[in-house]
């Protein structure tokens, strides 16, 4: 390991957390294994999925997905996010993996894995609403709010961001997922998907679960320490790209005269310059998804 080049290293360490300790054999049943795929290498999905701008993104996704009293319930008692943070990580990351890139027939039973999952849980928040993972309302919020956070890093930091008709191209290729999961009508245009998320806005609140989620993401990380300023540079990245009201709920804007100087100097830089990093290490050769006979794009 010690004479291992810097790049190799940090795609291992990046692999290990994001996929498992058996991330090869993962990445080899999605990226690698034949079979027809529902997308192709530069569908607008393929773009932003493959993108290291996921990374930001997904902790964007976390962080207003906790807004929702009875999807952070969820979370909080069923996820093991504590015990077990990179678990939830590695089960996230294979499904949005194998839906996007992998044989539609492993994207099939990918779906039906996780529909048998949400349907263990299910309970009661702390003010006394009964939620379950299946119900259709909950679903849509945690789907829009999870694409709408790739959508948004992906736009801020890729080379070539998606043109207007292609950002509606991803909304709508995402929905398959999401229909088969119990999304009812999942938006297909990014107008759409800013309407449904305006339309949940009455139903965000910080909670106590919120507070706990936030300042376990962003302050106390599960990361050794040398590795987290990297990581907190893509946490400054996804706070930086939330909406204005996350961040007043969750006590995450900047104040004062100068808040927006500092969000746009010092926070949109350092998420991408972590992003740019997470970049060239995922462009290392032995990575399954740089492979010529790989499905994916760089």
């Amino acid at each position: 390991m010690g004479g291992m080049p810097l790049r190799r290293r940090l795609a291992a360490a990046l692999r290990s957390r994001v996929a498992g300790p058996d991330a090869d054999r993962r990445a080899a049943a999605i990226w690698l294994a034949p079979g027809e795929r529902r997308f192709a290498p530069n569908d607008p999905i393929c773009r932003v999925h493959n993108h290291a701008g996921m990374y930001a993104g997904g902790l964007r996704a976390l962080l207003l997905q906790s807004l929702h009293p009875l999807a952070m319930a969820g979370v909080g008692e069923h996820s093991g996010y504590r015990g077990d943070p990179w678990g939830r990580l590695q089960r996230t990351s294979e499904f949005i993996a194998m839906t996007t890139f992998g044989p539609v027939e492993g994207a099939q039973r990918m779906v039906e894995h996780i529909d048998r999952v949400h349907g263990t849980v299910s309970g009661t928040a702390p003010d006394g609403r009964a939620y379950h993972a299946r119900d259709p309302h909950l679903l849509t919020w945690v789907h829009i709010a999870e694409i709408d956070s790739f959508l948004v890093a992906h736009q801020r930091y890729a080379r070539t961001p998606l043109t207007p008709a292609e950002a509606d191209t991803y909304v709508a290729q995402t929905g398959w997922a999401a229909g088969e999961l119990g999304v009812p009508d999942p938006p297909q245009t990014v107008a759409d998907l800013r309407r449904r998320l305006s339309a949940y806005r009455p139903e965000l609140e910080v909670t106590d679960g919120a507070r706990d989620a936030a300042a376990f993401l962003l302050r106390e990380p599960p990361l050794p320490i040398a590795a987290r300023p990297g990581y907190w540079l893509l946490a400054a990245g996804a706070v930086s790209m939330l909406p204005d009201y996350a961040k007043d709920l969750l006590g995450l804007r900047v104040g004062g005269p100068l808040g927006s100087v500092v969000e746009r100097l010092v926070l949109t830089p350092a998420g991408r310059l972590g992003t740019a990093a997470v970049g060239w290490a995922l462009s290392e050769p032995s990575d399954p998804r740089n492979s010529p006979g790989s499905s994916a794009v760089s």
